[in-house]
């Protein structure tokens, strides 16, 4: 697998949408409510689209004949780059929402950041998210309020999921060397640079939501390395199975 920064820079953000995005496509047929059904599904196909386009162009980078299924289908789990965050199982409403809250607050200023990428592909497909995940912000940020401002069982779920998943927010911010370089190269934003909009984004929803962030000593990492958790194994085999079962079919 070449590894120049490029490519790697826009494959683990492509990971990060496919993962995200067939995580929330789980909860077809299940959400509390029909608009809510719909809204999930939605928030998903924003991120598999970006994954299409992302995986897309990591194949013309990486120039090996690879196109947008082989890059997304066939790899295995130690291959691929995400962050665990978005590999972290549904769990109930409230855990789905928080996940995709912290997500989604640091991914909003990261697109509109990209749009000055040195690389016009990647400024490009920054331009189409950032109005996408803008959306997703507003989304679920209203329901984090709605639940952690609620009744008392809300509230109590709110806060057991923030603190299930705020141990997984650091990775947003890990810079390796192949994410130094591709900020050197200035294929992508320095994450660092990311982080105010990020904790403002944060510390407003849960002033609102009546939710205390919660201290942490250590965040958990190595998503961007391939050491995945636990459940990476379960989606995959969901994830893959088409495509391993009827070979060479196409998005």
């Amino acid at each position: 697998m070449t590894d120049g920064p490029l490519f790697l820079a826009t494959l683990r953000l492509a990971d990060d949408a496919l993962v995200l995005g067939h995580r929330l496509s789980e909860w077809c047929g299940h959400a509390p409510v029909l608009e809510e059904d719909l809204a999930l599904a939605n928030l998903g196909l924003d991120l598999i689209g970006q994954a299409r386009s992302l995986y897309s162009y990591a194949g013309t980078v990486e120039g090996r004949g690879r196109d947008e299924d082989q890059l997304a289908y066939l790899r295995r789990e130690g291959e691929y780059r995400n962050l665990l965050l978005v590999e972290q199982p549904n769990g109930d409403f409230a855990v789905t929402m928080t996940r995709q809250l912290l997500f989604s607050a640091f991914m909003h200023p990261f697109h509109v950041a990209m749009k000055a990428s040195s690389d016009p592909t990647l400024a490009a497909i920054a331009a189409k998210a950032e109005k996408e995940m803008a959306y997703h912000v507003r989304h679920t940020g209203e329901w984090l309020i709605r639940l952690g401002d609620g009744t008392a069982e809300s509230h109590r779920r709110a806060q057991a999921a923030l603190d299930e998943l705020w141990p997984y927010s650091g990775e947003l911010f890990e810079v390796d060397e192949a994410m130094r370089a591709a900020i050197e190269a200035g294929f992508v934003p320095d994450p660092e640079a990311i982080r105010p909009r990020f904790d403002e984004t944060i510390d407003h929803v849960l002033a609102e939501a009546t939710l205390n962030k919660p201290k942490v000593g250590a965040f958990q990492a190595g998503g961007r390395a391939g050491r995945h958790s636990e459940h990476m194994g379960f989606l995959l085999a969901d994830l893959q199975y088409m495509q391993r079962t009827y070979p060479n079919a196409t998005w």
